[in-house]
């Protein structure tokens, strides 16, 4: 497929093994077909990613090779028919106070060769639109930015950008919902709160809405003072709802991915606890535990991924064994550590990297069903090999799902928060029907070095055939920069062309190459959009592989028949 910018029509191709990644000539285009799609509620598909100049169309993960080819032909059918819409917020002018003391306005006015308060004069100086979102929830790319400062993306993303940084990437500028690794230039800061659970939409800047930059000397935090309120129709969006950063997770080229970071949760969603009769006391947790299930799918036009288990395999093992729904959450359990008291009588299995574990002082296996009775303490050891080992309990782990998912997002911080010691889990509703079997036979665990098949990406004209043959024939190390978000490697450079690519939406599986050429493969908790070109996409059942290594493991990809 060539870069964006077609005309005469969309070109669609595959994108992994379950998307579709549609060019258009540019914005209206991209909306017409977004809105004609999600009008259309083509059966398996599961989510509809407007950006820059591409739509990316996502299916179920049980979609067949048939199921693609039928949904190609309604997007062909949906641009047919498509027509000029009305955008989600257009008319609505919101207004943001911006501290400019960025520390990249020197070298953005030195690129532009004006003064910094020329810089901050064209940057505050005019209306922006919302093109599209992704990203992290509540992340807007606003259009319009001046040419004289539209200067490019840095070449290696810094390691933590703060929430609230306002900030320009060519001829985009966006403000941080939270803190984050990024590669944009970073001009100020504010205080607005662009992501709330609880409001509809979550995001406050969606497509079509306009945005206007007003230029303060200080924020309303610096002097514990109240927000000015904006006069006519204009909704300001000062105030003290900016979110604590931590060092955080991940985007567009993320530097760091650091898994055990403190992460501020949104929605205040914390699992149950407290004195409640029965359910699971938690007495420890490891390194990290997390309630996860299938995922958010649907969320994507306000910047949410679909995150969900990292090891997708491990997980409907678990629930295929305990004859749960697909839907029941499980507890991902990093490395080990997890330690458990049952106050009612539970039925359960644990799957993922193979780690010691006794229930009631006795030694007990992987992937087998075990009766547990009130009182009993189950105790996980530390896995050998691998990364996360998956416990599931007949019924599932009853928390309190945020839009529509019990699984916790370490990019977006959303979900039920990362289990602490003294937590109280209920147990859901037990299904009707009864477990089958008794064991299943464990999954190969990976020794040597690990083998990932991978397709083609979409983007084959920022890549020449030398830089594919360097994918395949180069073994990488996976780095200790990498978590649920993605595995950042080491050991080889993947060569790609110069310049700046429109952001456009992501796979899991994704492999993206920054400007440095260290690969970034992305899990299950990627951005929605990133900036860089995907040389390929690793297979599907080749991710839950991808998602058990540790740093410093070794891996290969393979292409793909």
């Amino acid at each position: 497929m060539t870069v964006p910018g077609v005309s005469g029509g969309p070109r669609i191709g595959a994108y992994g093994d379950h998307a579709l990644m549609v060019d258009l000539a540019g914005l209206d285009e991209v909306h017409a077909l977004t809105a004609a799609l999600r009008a259309a509620a083509v059966p398996d598909v599961v989510d509809v990613v407007p950006a820059a100049r591409t739509v990316l169309v996502l299916l179920d993960d049980a979609a067949t090779t048939a199921d693609t080819a039928r949904v190609e032909d309604a997007v062909r059918a949906a641009w047919a028919s498509r027509s000029a819409v009305a955008q989600q917020g257009e008319g609505r002018l919101v207004e943001i106070p911006v501290v400019y003391d960025g520390q990249d306005l020197p070298d953005v006015a030195a690129w532009a060769g004006l003064s910094v308060a020329e810089v901050v004069a064209r940057h505050s100086g005019r209306e922006y639109v919302v093109a599209f979102g992704g990203f992290m929830p509540g992340f807007g790319y606003l259009t319009e930015v001046d040419p004289r400062i539209a200067a490019p993306r840095l070449a290696t993303p810094r390691t933590r950008v703060p929430a609230g940084s306002v900030a320009l990437a060519g001829d985009l500028t966006a403000v941080y919902p939270r803190a984050t690794p990024g590669g944009w230039r970073l001009l100020g800061r504010t205080d607005v709160e662009l992501f709330d659970v609880d409001r509809d939409p979550p995001a406050l800047l969606t497509a079509g809405t306009r945005v206007r930059f007003r230029e303060v000397d200080r924020l309303p935090g610096d002097t514990h003072g109240d927000t000015a309120v904006a006069e006519g129709d204009v909704l300001s969006a000062g105030g003290d709802g900016g979110v604590a950063g931590g060092d955080a997770h991940s985007a567009e080229g993320d530097q760091k991915l650091a898994e055990g970071d403190a992460i501020p949760v949104r929605g205040d969603r914390r699992p149950a606890e407290g004195d409640r009769a029965g359910g699971v006391e938690v007495l420890a947790t490891g390194p990290l535990t997390l309630v996860e299930d299938e995922g958010r799918p649907g969320w994507a036009s306000s910047g949410v991924g679909r995150s969900g288990a990292a090891d997708k395999g491990a997980l409907r093992l678990l629930n295929r064994l305990l004859a749960n729904d697909d839907s029941a959450a499980v507890l991902e359990v990093t490395l080990g550590g997890l330690a458990l008291r049952f106050h009612e009588r539970a039925t359960i299995a644990l799957a993922g990297a193979t780690a010691p574990a006794t229930l009631g002082g006795t030694p007990v296996g992987m992937q087998a069903v075990l009766e547990v009775r009130p009182g009993a303490e189950l105790h996980l050891g530390f896995a050998p090999r691998g990364t996360r080992t998956y416990l599931g309990v007949r019924g599932g782990f009853d928390v309190t799902p945020v839009l529509g998912s019990r699984s916790f997002d370490v990019l977006a911080g959303l979900g039920p928060a990362p289990l602490r010691a003294r937590d109280r889990l209920a147990i859901g509703p037990r299904p009707s029907r009864l477990p089958v079997v008794d064991l299943a036979a464990p999954r190969a665990a990976a020794t040597g070095i690990a083998e990932l098949a991978v397709r083609r990406g979409v983007r084959e004209a920022w890549f020449d055939d030398v830089a594919w043959r360097d994918l395949l024939g180069t073994t990488f190390e996976v780095t200790d920069a990498s978590n649920r978000v993605g595995l950042r490697l080491s050991g080889g450079r993947i060569g790609r062309r110069s310049g700046e690519l429109p952001s456009e939406g992501l796979v899991p599986g994704a492999i993206q190459v920054p400007p440095d050429g260290q690969p970034v493969l992305f899990l299950r908790d990627h951005p929605v959009t990133g900036g860089y070109p995907v040389i390929g996409v690793v297979r599907a059942g080749a991710l839950d592989v991808a998602a058990q290594l540790r740093p410093g493991d070794r891996l290969r990809f393979r292409e793909a028949s």
